[in-house]
């Protein structure tokens, strides 16, 4: 079976990334799932942004819990090439007012105000030690899913198991991923295929690889555990034609041109 394509923060390869921008032009290309991260802003609002932080992809600066929707509205998105635009970070609901009458699939990316994770070895055991989370993100979150008519066709991702816990105690139907960086499986000297251990333990119904620990063994594990396997940040066509013949279920690409391509012929 073909894997399904995903647009990464609305297509972060050709317009500012988790922009109104982006993802109004990869719905025009015909993208038909897109993933987002959002984050909590100091008067409680949930702010679509990847990073803790404003400086990487704005022109602003500290961090996102510490600013209000309206100062996140004065601040200016940078282009891929570093360039500012118009665009300013937006909401969740207004991402959600173009994504719900589309109806498309999200994948929103849970995030934390600091380090989501450590996996530590303890003898025979990788274990994981859950950073801090944004209190009752998860809850406003899954508010707003269900506001907008979303809810069954979203998954809710993150890399910290404590964020799935949290939905999966609030809305135990809910998808949930867990999603697992190279460095995670690096510190902890686990093998790649002991991350489908880490998302049975985190009670997910999907794994979410960086693509350079995915393999057929990573796949052959999952499909005997029972969970789907997705791979972030594809960009390459031949790297993402590799990880579609072994299996993978879902591919994220920054590459919303790509992604339609490879869509139209799966």
């Amino acid at each position: 079976m073909a894997p399904h394509y995903v647009v990464h923060r609305g297509g972060a390869a050709l317009w500012p990334e988790n922009s109104l921008t982006a993802f109004r032009e990869a719905l025009a290309l015909g993208s038909r799932i897109l993933e987002l991260d959002v984050h909590l802003t100091a008067d409680g609002e949930v702010a679509v942004i990847h990073d803790p932080t404003l400086e990487r992809t704005t022109d602003g600066r500290g961090p996102v819990a510490r600013c209000t929707a309206a100062d996140l509205r004065r601040a200016r998105l940078r282009a891929p090439g570093g360039a500012l635009t118009d665009d300013c970070v937006p909401t969740l609901d207004e991402v959600l007012a173009l994504a719900a009458p589309a109806g498309v699939t999200l994948l929103v990316e849970v995030k934390t105000p600091g380090p989501a994770v450590r996996y530590e070895r303890r003898g025979e055991r990788v274990v994981a030690a859950p950073g801090p989370r944004y209190e009752a993100l998860e809850a406003t979150v899954l508010a707003k899913l269900a506001a907008a008519g979303v809810a069954e066709r979203s998954f809710l991702l993150a890399f910290n198991p404590a964020v799935l816990a949290e939905i999966r105690a609030l809305a135990p139907g809910q998808p949930t991923a867990l999603l697992v960086d190279h460095h995670h499986v690096e510190e902890s000297g686990a093998h790649s295929t002991e991350t489908v251990q880490w998302a049975l333990e985190a009670r997910a119904n999907f794994l979410g690889l960086h693509y350079t620990l995915c393999d057929a063994a990573v796949v052959e594990a999952a499909r005997r555990a029972g969970i789907a396997v997705g791979v972030f940040t594809v960009n390459e066509e031949a790297a993402m034609r590799r990880l579609a013949a072994v299996g993978v279920d879902v591919i994220i690409s920054d590459r919303p041109d790509l992604v339609a391509r490879l869509q139209a012929e799966a």
